[in-house]
């Protein structure tokens, strides 16, 4: 297959993403590595180990599965547009696209001729703008490294995404504790540190207005006055509708 450009595949290529932040799996076409000089090949499997990914070859549909950060991206890697095989390449898109959320096709153009040739062929095979995204490139280098920039990018989204949820969990969570305290420390003669044994022995309000002195009494380290009054409170109108005395 022709080689759109051939500088520097030999050489140890820079890191594509700052220290820290990348790591990860790329697998590889098996039939898309035996179709590609060995040099690139080289090259591509320096700059991921310079990167922290694993290399793997295994039979996939598309050129391409990035794993990072919990996100999993495919690439459909043209390395060489020939009129004879457009519509084999297009036709390849619509079928992968309809099997993965995240897929990107990546396309050397290094002449003028070969990008009027994809224009032309876009619009011919009705591509939809977006869907997928098409990274148009001059050499084979810098497609790849752009592939492993977007593969990096989604995981650290999705990393993101996924801690500020947990932030949000954590906030529902707090915020359901302190309304729990606030319940619980209504009750007459009952603090924090009795509110939080009763939590952590009978669990929610609702079991412990369920709960009788008795079981109260053998869970918890309250008094018997305590686990009397916590008792009286759920089950007493004239008691829970009192002011609380402090």
């Amino acid at each position: 297959m022709e080689m759109a450009n051939t500088k520097a595949t030999s050489q140890i290529p820079s890191r594509a993403i700052s220290s820290g932040g990348g790591g990860g799996v790329c697998m590889m076409s098996n039939t898309w590595r035996d179709e590609q000089h060995p040099s690139f090949i080289n090259f591509i499997s320096t700059f991921l180990t310079a990167n922290a990914f694993r290399l793997n070859f295994v039979p996939i549909a598309p050129d391409f599965i990035f794993n990072c950060g919990g996100s999993s991206v495919a690439f459909i890697f043209v390395t060489s547009l020939d009129p004879t095989s457009i519509s084999q390449i297009f036709g390849r898109v619509q079928k992968l696209k309809l099997q993965f959320a995240n897929l990107y096709v990546v396309i050397t153009l290094p002449t003028k001729e070969k990008n009027d040739l994809f224009v032309c062929s876009y619009f011919k095979f009705g591509m939809e703008l977006g869907k997928p995204t098409f990274v148009l490139v001059k050499d084979l280098e810098m497609g790849f490294e752009k592939m492993v920039k977007i593969a990096h990018s989604r995981g650290v989204c999705k990393r993101e995404d996924a801690t500020a949820k947990l932030k949000a969990e954590r906030k529902q969570t707090v915020q359901a504790v302190n309304v729990f305290q606030r319940v619980v420390t209504s009750i007459p003669g009952i603090d924090n540190h009795d509110a939080n044994a009763l939590n952590q022995a009978i669990g929610s309000i609702e079991a412990i207005s369920k709960a009788s002195k008795e079981q109260i009494l053998e869970n918890t380290d309250l008094s018997a006055d305590k686990a009397e009054v916590v008792s009286r409170f759920f089950r007493d109108p004239k008691f829970y509708l009192s002011p609380k005395i402090n």
